[in-house]
């Protein structure tokens, strides 16, 4: 009951209590974007959702118009602190995660929730083993079991194994202590950096 009613009713409920604080953000981080390289101020990435289907993911944009795009050795995208692809003002919003605020406004659609496993790639589908297709069986998270307790400091699979587990064992208590974890960890900034294996691709604005 949880996992197919009451987990979306929670996700708009939050979701509409903290839009003040999104109006809020936006009004003061999006003319700091545009003014950083008088670029776009979102970045709307294609990722995997829920039953495979592919939506569009916004961000508050962290890096340079055009940027090229590079990934780990594992596919995962890469990060790094002095990746000198992200702005001044993005490095700032990568630190403090709040280039993700904006996926409000997914969990509202219905295109995610506020706890779920991070949305993959939209070619990652084909990189998928086995139970790892099972992690499309719920909506992707703003924060979820990987991102809370590891972050970018484990390869993709084997934060793809988390989000499996995440999926066999989803409820309220589960999403509240993972919800606590994210916030602990983002305030020490935690675990917010991989960069092992590095290749480039093409541009990336995100």
């Amino acid at each position: 009951m949880y996992r197919n009613f009451f987990k979306r009713l929670i996700d708009i409920i939050l979701c509409l209590i903290a839009l003040p604080f999104f109006l809020l953000i936006f009004a003061v981080i999006a003319p700091m974007i545009y003014f950083s390289d008088r670029g776009s101020v979102f970045y709307n990435a294609p990722r995997l959702g829920k039953d495979g289907r592919i939506f569009k993911m916004y961000k508050f944009r962290s890096m340079k118009m055009n940027a090229p795009d590079i990934r780990n050795a594992d596919g995962s995208t890469f990060n790094s602190e002095d990746d000198p692809r992200l702005t001044k003002v993005g490095r700032f919003i990568r630190k403090t995660s709040l280039d993700e605020v904006p996926q409000l406004l997914n969990v509202l659609k219905g295109d995610m929730s506020i706890v779920g496993p991070r949305p993959d790639l939209p070619e990652h589908k084909e990189m998928y083993e086995g139970d790892e297709f099972r992690k499309l069986e719920v909506r992707p998270g703003i924060t979820g079991y990987a991102q809370a307790y590891v972050r970018n400091t484990v390869p993709w699979k084997e934060r793809l194994a988390r989000d499996v587990w995440y999926v066999d064992n989803v409820s309220f208590v589960l999403d509240v202590k993972i919800i606590v974890k994210t916030a602990t960890s983002v305030l020490s900034r935690k675990n917010i950096y991989i960069t092992d294996g590095a290749t480039v691709g093409k541009g990336n604005d995100k």
